[in-house]
């Protein structure tokens, strides 16, 4: 605007519509599993380029594929909370939400639906693969919270407890629950 114009805030009967743009986040993951324990690594880098990291140690032990599911869907679920939308997502291996892979085990299908439903929630999300080497934060977190889990004969104070499946995705999904 020139700077001799003057700024008015008489506006009789005009409509105002402002848009302001946002440069989207971005969202790293990871799980890491062995017998030992579990853990999940989320790393945000808002848009101003500041990190926040989150971490998870999962009180059951299970396979990669949960926990890799776990860590996403924590990681959907807190910007879901924190709606920063759109959040444009680069995420590790999720070639079965990309539809490349056939989801197989049943087990997985409850954490695959409840991560499409979230991602449709929050509306702009684009799915990339990384290497391991670019996902370096996440990766990092997820193997550090994983091996910091405590035997059954240690002493538990639990923070949080929950599993990131609502009951609603835990068992068999009728038609309306499916992709929309």
């Amino acid at each position: 605007m020139p700077a001799e114009w003057e700024l008015s805030n008489d506006l009789p009967d005009e409509d105002i519509l402002v848009i302001e743009v946002t440069p989207p986040w971005k969202m790293y993951f990871d799980g890491a599993s062995h017998k030992e324990g579990a853990g999940a690594g989320v790393v945000f880098v808002t848009s101003e380029g500041e990190v926040l990291p989150y971490s998870f140690t999962l009180t059951q032990n299970c396979s990669n594929n949960v926990v890799e599911y776990q860590a996403l869907i924590s990681g959907l679920e807190i910007a879901v909370d924190a709606k920063q939308l759109p959040l444009k997502d680069i995420f590790s291996l999720v070639n079965q939400l990309l539809g490349l892979y056939e989801v197989k085990k049943p087990e997985l299908l409850p954490y695959h639906n409840y991560a499409k439903r979230l991602m449709g929630w929050l509306g702009d999300v684009e799915l990339k693969h990384l290497p391991r080497k670019d996902n370096k934060q996440a990766d990092a977190l997820a193997k550090l919270t994983s091996t910091l889990s405590m035997t059954d004969k240690e002493t538990r104070i639990p923070i949080c407890k929950s599993w990131v499946i609502p009951p609603i995705f835990s068992d068999d999904e009728d038609d309306t629950l499916q992709e929309e």
